[in-house]
C-alpha cells in the first residue's frame, strides 16, 4: 500500500473519505462538503459514533464520499485512531476501491499528522492479506487490495514524518504476521533463520548458530527438544546498533534484549496434542516473529537504541529420538531440569535463550515474549497477555508500552513460593509444578525467573493471541503479529 501526503484535496479523486463526530457534524477539510452530504447524512443508520460508515455515492463532485463516524473527537487517541483507520480499510475492500484521498485539517484533540498517521498504519494492517499460496481466487468475489491512501493535510511534513514510522512499525508486523502465517512444511527452523538474513540489508548484525555450535556451548534445554525433528534446531542473534549509527557512540547502559519463543512447529512431541490443540501450533514462534519485526522496525526507522534479539528456533516432533518424560536435561546455566511433560517444551528452550541473553550482553533488560501456557489464555481470555516481572519499574514501564500499543498486559504474580514446587527429586527442578493445571502461567514463570542471572526482567505470556479467529478492526483473520508493536512502543521509551 503507497501513502502520500498532500497539502490540497486532489479534485479528480474518485474517493474521499472525510469525517464526522456524533451529532454529525462534519470535521477538518470535510467541513466544506457539509452542505452535499446533509441528506445522505439525515439516515437514521448513521450516527457518526465511532467506527461507523457512511457510503455516499455521487456527492460534491465525486463518484464516492465515505464518512467516517469519530464519536466525541474528545475522547480521540492514537489506538482509536489506528481502529478507525482499520475501519476504512475493511470497507475500502468491501466495496472494491483500491484508492482513496483522505481529508484531515483537524479532526479531535489529535494532532492532525499523529492522528492521520494512525489512520493510515490501521488501514495498512487491516489491508493485509496472505494470499502467496492461493492459486484458484475467484476476482469477482475476492476483494481488492488497497494501491494507495492519499492524506490530505497542511502538516505535511510532521504527517510524512509519521507516517514513515508508522510504515515502518507496519512493515514489522506484517513481516511477523508473514512468519506465523506460512504452513510448517515452509518453515522449518533453518529456513526460519535463513530469511532473517535479509535483515543485514537494513544494517541489522545476524548471527547463526547451528547444532553443533548449541552442542558446543552446552544448550542442553534447546538441543533436547529439537532432537526429535528431522530439522536441526538453530539459535538466531539480531542485533540493531542505533545509538552507535545515529553518531551517539557507543552507550554505556547494555542493550535491551528480547527474546522469543521460536517453536516452529508444536506436536507435543511424546505428549502428543489432540488434532484440534495441534492446527494452529505453526504459530508457536508467535514470540520470535515479534522479536524479528521489532527489530526490523527499528531498523527502518533508525531508532536511537541498542538492542539485541535472541530466538532459539525448533520443532518439537513425536519420534524414535525424541526426548521423554523423565528425562533429565542440563541446561546451558549448568542447571538440570527433570522433565514431566513434553508438551511443556517452550520453558525447555526459553531457559537456555534467556540465559544465553542474560550471560552474553550485559542488557539493560531482558524482555521475552512466549506463546507459552494455556492457563494465562484461560485466566485472561482475549483482552489481556499476561506480565510477569521481577522489578517494579520495568513492570510498569512494559505495562505504560502495551497500553500505547494497543497491546493490553495484566500482570500476574512472580513468587519465589512458585519456585518451591518446581524442586525435584532428581533434578534441580521439574519442568512443571506436580499439578501441571494449577497456576502452569506462574510456575512456568517462576522457573524462567531462575535463569535470568538476576538481570531485570519482565516475561509476556502471549498465548493465543498469535492468531485472530476472526477479523477485526486491524487484522483480518489470521496471524496478528501480536507483540511487535509492545516491542516498538518499549523502545521508543528507552530511546
Amino acid at each position: 500500500m503507497q501513502i502520500e501526503v498532500i497539502a490540497k484535496p486532489a479534485m479528480s479523486a474518485d474517493v474521499t473519505v472525510v469525517f464526522a463526530a456524533e451529532g454529525k457534524k462534519l470535521l477538518g477539510l470535510g467541513a466544506p462538503l457539509g452542505k452535499a452530504l446533509q441528506k445522505a447524512m439525515a439516515a437514521p443508520s448513521f450516527s457518526a459514533k465511532r467506527g461507523e460508515i457512511l457510503d455516499v455515492l455521487g456527492a460534491a463532485d465525486t463518484r464516492r464520499v465515505i464518512i467516517a463516524g469519530v464519536g466525541n473527537p474528545k475522547e480521540l487517541s492514537a489506538i482509536r485512531a489506528r481502529k478507525i483507520g482499520g475501519k476504512i480499510a475493511a470497507h475500502l475492500l468491501q466495496v472494491h476501491e483500491p484508492k482513496a484521498q483522505i481529508l484531515g485539517g483537524g479532526v479531535g484533540r489529535l494532532d492532525d499528522a499523529v492522528f492521520l498517521g494512525n489512520v493510515a498504519l490501521g488501514a495498512r494492517l487491516r489491508g493485509y492479506r496472505f494470499g502467496k499460496y492461493v492459486t484458484q481466487a475467484k476476482p469477482g468475489n475476492a476483494p481488492a487490495e488497497i494501491a494507495a491512501l492519499s492524506l490530505v493535510t497542511a502538516q505535511r511534513a510532521a504527517t510524512q514524518k509519521i507516517a514513515a514510522d508508522a510504515e515502518a512499525l507496519a512493515t514489522g508486523i506484517c513481516f511477523a504476521r508473514d512468519q506465523v502465517n506460512e504452513p510448517p512444511s515452509t518453515l522449518w527452523p533453518d529456513a526460519f533463520a535463513k530469511r532473517l538474513l535479509e535483515f543485514k540489508k537494513h544494517g541489522i548484525a545476524v548471527e547463526i548458530y547451528d547444532e553443533g555450535a548449541l552442542r558446543k556451548m552446552g544448550a542442553g534445554g534447546i538441543l533436547a527438544v529439537a532432537q526429535g525433528s528431522q530439522h536441526p534446531p538453530r539459535l538466531v542473534v539480531l542485533r540493531w546498533n542505533g545509538r552507535g549509527k545515529s553518531g551517539g557512540g557507543k552507550s554505556k547502559e547494555g542493550p535491551v534484549t528480547l527474546v522469543g519463543k521460536g517453536v516452529c512447529f508444536d506436536s507435543g512431541g511424546l505428549s502428543l496434542k489432540r488434532t484440534s490443540q495441534m492446527l494452529t501450533m505453526k504459530g508457536d514462534m508467535g514470540g520470535a516473529a515479534a522479536v524479528a519485526g521489532a527489530i526490523l522496525t527499528a531498523a527502518l526507522r533508525k531508532a536511537k537504541v541498542d538492542v539485541v534479539g535472541v530466538m532459539a528456533l525448533v520443532e518439537n516432533m513425536p519420534s524414535g529420538s525424541s526426548y521423554r518424560p523423565g528425562d533429565i536435561v542440563k541446561t546451558l546455566a549448568g542447571k538440570t531440569m527433570e522433565i514431566i511433560d513434553t508438551d511443556a517444551e517452550g520453558r525447555v528452550t526459553l531457559v537456555d535463550s534467556l540465559y544465553y541473553a542474560a550471560s552474553k550482553f550485559n542488557p539493560s533488560c531482558i524482555l521475552d515474549a512466549a506463546t507459552l501456557t494455556y492457563s494465562v489464555s484461560a485466566a485472561l481470555g482475549p483482552v489481556y497477555a499476561g506480565l510477569f516481572a521481577n522489578q517494579e519499574a520495568l513492570a510498569r514501564e512494559v505495562q505504560a508500552a502495551g497500553q500505547a500499543a494497543g497491546e493490553e498486559l495484566w500482570r500476574l504474580p512472580l513468587d519465589p513460593d512458585y519456585v518451591k514446587n518446581l524442586k525435584s527429586k532428581v533434578a534441580d527442578y521439574r519442568q512443571v509444578a506436580p499439578d501441571d493445571l494449577s497456576a502452569d502461567a506462574a510456575h512456568a514463570a517462576a522457573l524462567l525467573s531462575e535463569f535470568v542471572d538476576g538481570r531485570p526482567w519482565a516475561h509476556l505470556d502471549i498465548a493465543n493471541k498469535e492468531f485472530a479467529t476472526k477479523d477485526t478492526p486491524l487484522c483480518p483473520e489470521g496471524a496478528t503479529g501480536y507483540g511487535v508493536a509492545l516491542f516498538d512502543a518499549f523502545l521508543r521509551q528507552r530511546e
